[in-house]
């Protein structure tokens, strides 16, 4: 009885295994189906780095080089928010908090990841873009800057449970060590425990920014809207998230509008393809120099 409820499990494991592949498997395939207009008729350096994103004009002009610029620009500005703040929140969890204080911090950090973004949106909308623009005397208060601060807010308890559980792994022994060697704390925790985390901190990063990139409905309300490239951080943005979610209502199926924006999301496939193949590639690179290290 027990053999065959293993054999279930495994079957079923494998299963749901093989539909994931699958299911991703198919949505490659509707990317590649219905952006293949696209790519017979415009040009593909100049589609990505076209300075005009003018699909409803005439002649129509589909550079989304604005767009790229709008995505990269909130994405490293969130990260410059959520990095420094989930990490240090990582690491005062598990260097620093008591097991009192840790018990009820951790499950809150888990209960605030879970917040839709749409909410963090409103927070934006409502609180962020009018203090902004009321502090710095802006023309509107939806902007780059408020894009990134929002989303920075919003991945912090990403980047704190994914640093805190790489920290966690660390082995004991390694601390010991380092305080038999008459190291203090602050030399442990610099020389010894981020090192050996390194590789959970650095596939933290590279997973944010991917999660950032591909982030739709707050940047849609707090990023501006303007597909332009920045010339400061106050300057509205349209990221390619939000120019899919707004205009592929309006376009006209088969056309070579509703074509271009099936290829912005085949673009920013690739992109977050390539963050997580690079996130891979840092997370063996250090297994191996932590392997070789012992």
């Amino acid at each position: 009885m027990n053999s065959l409820k293993e054999r279930l499990i495994k079957y079923a494991f494998t299963a749901m295994g093989y539909l994931s592949l699958l299911l991703l498997f198919g949505i490659m395939a509707v990317l590649f189906i219905e952006s293949r207009p696209a790519v017979k008729e415009l040009n593909i350096l100049n589609f990505l780095f076209g300075p005009q994103w003018r699909p409803a004009r005439t002649p129509a002009e589909y550079g989304i080089l604005p767009l790229i610029a709008g995505s990269l620009s909130v994405s490293f500005g969130a990260i410059s928010i959520c990095v420094p703040l989930g990490a240090g929140a990582a690491l005062y969890l598990n260097e620093l908090a008591g097991e009192t204080q840790r018990r009820v911090l951790k499950p809150v950090i888990e209960i605030l990841a879970g917040i839709p973004s749409i909410i963090f949106g409103f927070f934006g909308l409502v609180a962020v873009a009018p203090f902004l623009q009321e502090t710095f005397n802006l023309p509107v208060g939806v902007c780059l800057f408020t894009a990134s601060i929002v989303l920075g807010i919003m991945t912090i308890p990403a980047i704190t449970t994914i640093c805190e559980d790489a920290l966690s792994f660390v082995p004991r022994s390694f601390k010991e060590a380092s305080f038999a060697m008459g190291a203090n704390r602050w030399q442990t925790l610099t020389k010894v425990t981020i090192p050996a985390a390194g590789s959970g901190i650095c596939t933290a990063i590279i997973l944010g920014i991917g999660r950032l990139m591909g982030e739709t409905m707050s940047v849609l309300m707090v990023a501006g809207g303007a597909a332009v490239i920045p010339k400061s951080i106050f300057s509205p943005v349209r990221p390619m998230t939000a120019a899919i979610a707004a205009e592929m209502g309006e376009a006209a199926r088969g056309s070579m509008h509703y074509s271009a924006l099936f290829l912005i999301g085949l673009v920013l496939f690739l992109i977050t393809l390539a963050l997580n193949i690079l996130s891979e590639h840092i997370s063996k690179k250090y297994r191996l120099k932590l392997g070789q290290g012992r």
